[in-house]
C-alpha cells in the first residue's frame, strides 16, 4: 500500500517535545488505525532529490504541515511539491492553492464578490503604494496588511488625525496620522510620508506586498473564523478584541477572548460562504480546496441596515488544531476521502 506522507521541517516554536507539530502524529496514528500507512518526512534542501524520489515512488498523497515562517527554502519546497503533483501524488494542498488561498492578495482577487469591499487594493511596488494610498485614505480609516508575518505583525489601522478639507481627493504627505498595529494594539503617530517610507519594507523582497482595505469598526464585536476541512465547516471561533479603545486585533497575544461555536450557531454566514465556494475556487486558480484551512470574517452593515460578513483573511499554509486533537480522526477520514476522489483505480 502506498503511504500518506506528512511534510514537516526541523525546529520552530510549533513543535512538541518529540520534534513534531503537536497535531501531526495524531493524524498519522488516526490514518494507521484506518489501515492507511502514513509517515513523517522532514524537508531538507540538501536531501531534496532523495526526498522527491522516495515520495514519488512510495506515496499516494502528501499533507504539508510546514509553517512558512520556519522554512528557509520555501520556493524550492513548493517547486518539489509541484513536481510531486505533476507525477500523480495527491497534494494536500497543491502548493499554488497554498499560495492562492494564503496570500493576502486573495482578497483583491475576490473584491468583485460580496465577500470583499470593492475598494480593496494590493501594492506590489513602492510606486503603486505611493501613488494610490494617499487617495484611498481620503475615503476613511484603512487597514494595511503585509503579506508576510503572523499574529498581527505588520497589520496597521491608519486614521487621519485632522479632518480633510472639503473636496480633497488626496491626503497630503505631511498630514498627521494615527497608526495602530494589530500585533499588540500599540499606537504611533507619524506624518503620512514617513509612515509610508516605513511600510516600504513590507513590499520589497520575495512575496513582498501590501493589501489596503477599509477599516471595519464592527471588528470590536469580534472576528469570526470558520475552521474548514475541504468544503465542510468544522467549528467557528469567535475572537473578540480586548476592550481597550484602540484595540482591533483578534489574536490571543493581544488580549482577545476566544469562544468556540458550532457552525449551526452561524448558519447564515456558513450557508452564504459555502454557496460562494465554487466562485472562490475559480477566482483563486481552480485548484481543489485545501485540506485544512480557515476563513476569517468581520461583521459589517449593508445599505439596508442588515448584517453582512466581510472576508478579512484566509489561511491554509499550516492551520493547527492542537487544542482539539480529537479532530485528527475527522481529518484522517477526509484525507482518505480526498484520495478516493483523486486517484483513478
Amino acid at each position: 500500500m502506498k503511504k500518506v506522507i506528512f511534510f514537516e521541517v526541523q525546529g520552530g516554536s510549533d513543535k512538541g517535545p518529540d520534534g513534531h507539530r503537536r497535531d501531526t502524529m495524531p493524524m498519522v496514528d488516526a490514518l494507521k488505525q484506518r489501515e492507511q500507512e502514513a509517515e513523517v518526512i522532514f524537508f531538507e534542501l540538501e536531501k531534496r532529490d532523495e526526498i522527491f524520489n522516495y515520495v514519488k515512488d512510495n506515496a499516494v498523497a502528501y499533507v504539508s504541515r510546514i509553517n512558512p515562517g520556519n522554512l528557509a527554502h520555501e520556493a524550492e519546497y513548493f517547486e518539489m511539491l509541484r513536481e510531486l503533483c505533476a507525477a500523480g501524488v495527491v497534494g494536500m494542498p497543491h502548493p499554488d492553492a497554498m499560495i492562492g488561498y494564503g496570500a493576502k492578495d486573495a482578497l483583491v482577487k475576490l473584491r468583485h464578490t460580496s465577500l470583499v469591499p470593492e475598494d480593496t487594493y494590493a501594492y506590489y511596488t513602492i510606486e503603486e503604494f505611493k501613488e494610490t494610498f494617499p487617495k484611498s485614505l481620503v475615503n476613511g480609516e484603512r487597514v494595511l496588511k503585509q503579506n508576510r508575518g503572523s499574529t498581527g505583525e505588520g497589520i496597521w489601522r491608519v486614521q487621519l488625525v485632522d479632518a480633510l478639507e472639503e473636496g480633497a481627493t488626496e491626503v497630503q504627505l505631511n498630514a498627521k496620522i494615527k497608526c495602530t498595529e494589530a500585533k499588540d494594539n500599540h499606537v504611533e503617530y507619524h506624518e503620512l510620508a514617513a509612515f509610508m517610507t516605513f511600510c516600504e519594507q513590507y513590499i520589497v523582497g520575495a512575496n513582498g506586498m501590501l493589501v489596503d482595505m477599509p477599516f471595519l469598526p464592527r471588528i470590536k464585536e469580534g472576528e469570526i473564523r470558520l475552521f474548514m476541512l475541504r468544503d465542510k465547516p468544522i467549528n467557528v471561533v469567535h475572537k473578540k478584541p480586548a476592550e481597550d479603545a484602540d484595540a482591533f486585533s483578534a489574536t490571543l497575544f493581544s488580549g482577545a477572548q476566544y469562544r468556540y461555536d458550532s457552525p449551526e450557531e452561524w448558519a447564515t454566514l456558513v450557508h452564504d460562504f459555502l454557496g460562494q465556494l465554487p466562485e472562490i475556487m475559480s477566482l483563486l486558480g481552480g485548484y481543489d480546496l485545501p485540506l485544512i484551512w480557515t476563513a476569517d470574517f468581520i461583521l459589517d452593515t449593508d445599505e439596508n441596515g442588515q448584517d453582512t460578513y466581510i472576508l478579512g483573511e484566509m489561511n491554509c499554509s499550516c492551520v493547527g488544531f492542537t487544542s482539539e486533537l480529537e479532530l485528527a480522526h475527522t481529518v484522517a477520514e477526509d484525507i482518505i476521502d480526498c484520495i478516493k476522489d483523486n486517484v483513478i483505480v
